[in-house]
């Protein structure tokens, strides 16, 4: 069925619908008002007839037909024990063939006190009334209202309503039918200039007069004109995807069904070793390692693929999906870096353990000796001193650690001001110096006193405080500890040095590093936690600034903090 049909079949269903809908409702309308009037009327007439009935028995039956006859209504007297005594509809040889209506329930409603009202048919006339019950002082007045007419009525105006609605319907197929042709030929219209845009022709746009079709046909117009700007677009979000791939820092490898690769970013090259312009081989022959060609031809024979190989001294981590069309794609993840931090991160683990036990073992075992064996009050003194050292040994190293994580959680952030650095050399040297001149080393502070450094203040008394502690504790007797400092464009450098042991080469690499020591039994023997340098250098970067080391064995050791300018 074409257009045109459709839309006359629509609109007639929906003419016949919204007819029938308003035949049913205005017939229930009309049926509903009249037989309230009907009701109210017989229930006026009711009491009436009530009122105007003679209170003599023998004289009912004349007056029931009476008032029935001036009303044009039925009227029953009935007593109280539903026996009819006078019908004005009836003969009265004949009443007493009227069975009892006690069981009526408009009757029993007016024996109740109340009015009573129904509606049937009668089996006495064989027609359909409204009764309406009143009580009455001898028993019940009852009224009835023939029904049939209105019946009657109500089927006329149906009739009525649906010749009218017949009319509609034809009025109304006939303008569907019109309005149908006049929208259809522009759409038709439109149906050409569509096929015309997909073969690429060029289109001609109807003219119809109707606003929203002309609207469609501004709009298929522009996007005429649109596709060519969208195919330029699609060209360049190409192009963007390529530089997305490119620059991504994984390595991705795509390769076509035969396996040739056909995409191959910087990063992949990069990690596979091939310089830019080198011409790559085959997927099959693009790695050297036997676990990474296995990954390839796992993918290429329609496998997911995610393993983590180990290439050329690299853990990589190589997933691999193939393409619907054939092909496959690999994007590697070089996981070296993190592997090495796992490393370090069991290491940080096993020297903590380290550095927990070595004092718990020591505090254990004198206090299992003075609760076994109490020694002469000087042994338990020094046994006591030895447990409160070792105490204060783990109580350092959980402050360190703390202190440690902190900051390198990315908590703390430095509250930066100009700070005088002598002063703080001198404030932090000063809980020092007791320890310092025990083991006969000298401070010297050599920082002008008009030297400021941007830095948070606690931190540089924090930095310092590890600096002087390491150079008092690798510092023999008659050395010397120094704080310099000395301001250039850039920043201010910050140098403590000390004439102690010194520190080989083949250590300076790590000795920021956590617990990493490069004289361990030394100085575990001094009490350090192997944290001071890991702190400082986090500081010192915290401030965006850096630290270095220079150090020779046996001639002493000068570590460096550089902090920038405000």
């Amino acid at each position: 069925m074409n257009f045109t049909g459709r839309l006359v079949l629509g609109t007639s269903v929906v003419l016949v619908l919204a007819m029938s809908i308003l035949v049913w409702v205005a017939e229930r309308s009309l049926k509903r008002d009249l037989y309230q009037e009907i009701a109210r009327s017989v229930e006026r007439q009711a009491e009436l007839i009530r009122d105007a009935l003679p209170s003599d028995s023998l004289q009912w039956q004349d007056g029931a037909r009476r008032l029935g006859i001036e009303n044009g209504i039925r009227v029953t007297i009935i007593d109280r024990d539903g026996r009819v005594r006078a019908e004005s509809d009836v003969e009265d040889l004949a009443l007493a063939n009227i069975e009892n209506h006690r069981d009526r329930p408009e009757v029993q409603a007016a024996l109740a006190g109340q009015i009573g009202s129904a509606e049937r048919r009668s089996a006495t006339l064989g027609e359909t009334f409204h009764y309406v019950a009143v009580p009455w002082g001898p028993g019940v007045v009852r009224v009835a209202s023939n029904l049939d007419g209105l019946h009657e009525t109500i089927r006329r105006a149906r009739r009525a309503m649906f010749l009218a609605s017949l009319l509609a319907l034809a009025v109304g197929v006939v303008l569907a039918y019109a309005a149908a042709r006049s929208v259809a030929r522009p759409l038709l219209g439109l149906t050409a200039a569509a096929r015309a845009i997909a073969a690429g022709n060029t289109p001609r746009f109807p003219h119809s007069g109707i606003p929203d079709i002309d609207h469609l046909v501004q709009s298929l117009r522009q996007m005429s004109h649109q596709l060519t700007d969208r195919f330029e677009a699609l060209r360049t979000e190409r192009a963007g995807s390529n530089a997305l791939v490119e620059s991504m820092v994984e390595a991705v490898v795509a390769a076509d069904e035969r396996g040739r690769i056909v995409t191959a970013n910087p990063a992949a090259r990069h990690l596979l070793g091939y310089e830019e312009d080198a011409v790559l081989p085959d997927l099959r022959g693009l790695f050297r390692a036997k676990a990474a060609r296995d990954v390839v031809e796992a993918v290429l024979g329609g496998e997911a693929v995610s393993q983590e190989v180990e290439m050329d001294e690299r853990s990589v981590l190589i997933n691999g999906r193939a393409l619907n069309g054939g092909g496959a794609v690999l994007v590697m993840h070089d996981l070296t870096a993190l592997r090495r931090l796992e490393v370090v991160r069991r290491d940080f683990v096993a020297n903590v353990s380290h550095e927990l036990k070595t004092p718990l073992t020591s505090i254990s075992g004198y206090a299992e000796t003075l609760i076994d064996t109490p020694p002469e009050p000087a042994t338990a003194k020094r046994f006591l001193e030895t447990i409160q050292n070792n105490a204060l040994r783990m109580h350092r190293l959980v402050d360190d650690l703390l202190d440690l994580s902190r900051i390198e959680s990315g908590h703390w952030q430095p509250e930066q001001e100009a700070v005088g650095l002598s002063a703080v050399a001198a404030e932090v040297w000063a809980p020092l110096a007791g320890r310092a001149a025990k083991r006969g080393v000298r401070f010297e502070n050599q920082v002008p006193s008009d030297l400021s450094v941007y830095a948070d203040p606690n931190a540089m008394r924090q930095i310092l405080t590890n600096l002087f502690d390491n150079a008092v504790r690798h510092t023999s007797a008659g050395g010397v500890t120094t704080c310099h400092g000395s301001r250039a464009e850039e920043g201010t450098t910050v140098e403590v040095r000390d004439t102690g042991s010194g520190i080989g080469s083949e250590h300076l690499p790590r000795i920021f590093e956590r617990f990493y020591r490069a004289g361990p039994s030394r100085s575990r023997a001094e009490g350090g936690t192997g944290l001071g340098l890991a702190i400082v250098k986090h500081l010192v970067e915290a401030h965006g600034g850096r630290v270095w080391v220079e150090s020779e064995l046996g001639r002493g050791t000068s570590v460096f903090c550089w902090f920038p300018h405000a």
